[in-house]
């Protein structure tokens, strides 16, 4: 197989940062319009990510923040993001560089997005070989009451495909109708039952009693 010496791989998730990059721009000016909200998974480990020690020992890998009711001051840059979150109770500022991004998902619209973020270490230009994904599972967060706006790492859930639809099953087929009989006709069945009547039996007189008679 050709190898790829273009890496197009590369080019599409920087293309597809570029879409979250505008869309939390867009959010830094106007606010989240209608019922849009964000939860936005990250590496908590990648080199400019900026969190407290108190967080970072919470979250020591990755970690999902949901930008909804309770956040502030976001700042967009070309290269990362900037936000003031509460976490319980406690406000803290985030830095969060763009490629340090694991996934991005809007459940209002079911629209999500998910990246391979490359850890320290490994050599630019090669990737490592695609592991099977775990099932993501969203779990639902009241964030109009939640003190806290970190919720446990996870990926938008994908539907499951849709059972196959089993064929319909023909009808049964009726059974054939007995043809119904002809009427039959009395009178002839009468007249095949009746025997033709016999004839009377001659009275047979012998020569001699003939010429007694005589």
């Amino acid at each position: 197989m050709t190898q790829d010496l273009i890496r197009y791989d590369v080019l599409v998730q920087d293309a597809l940062r570029g879409v979250v990059r505008k869309i939390l721009a867009e959010v830094a000016q106007t606010g989240l319009p209608g019922q849009h909200h964000f939860y936005i998974s990250f590496d908590t480990q990648h080199p400019g990510v900026r969190l407290s020690s108190r967080i970072r020992a919470r979250y020591p890998e990755e970690m999902t923040i949901v930008l909804q009711h309770q956040f502030w001051d976001l700042t967009v840059t070309d290269h990362g993001f900037e936000v003031g979150l509460s976490f319980s109770g406690i406000p803290e500022k985030l830095l969060v560089p763009f490629v340090a991004v694991k996934g991005f998902f809007d459940p209002s619209v079911q629209f999500g997005l998910q990246f391979e973020v490359a850890r320290e270490g490994e050599a630019k230009g090669e990737t490592k070989p695609a592991e099977a994904p775990a099932k993501p599972v969203l779990k639902p967060v009241d964030t109009e009451t939640a003190q806290d706006d970190v919720v446990a790492p996870a990926l938008p859930a994908i539907a499951p495909a849709p059972a196959p639809v089993e064929p319909l099953k023909p009808a049964a087929k009726l059974a054939d109708k007995a043809e119904p009989k002809p009427e039959t006709d009395v009178k002839a069945d009468a007249a095949k039952d009746e025997k033709p009547a016999e004839p009377p039996k001659a009275t047979v007189v012998s020569l001699d009693q003939f010429r007694k008679k005589t």
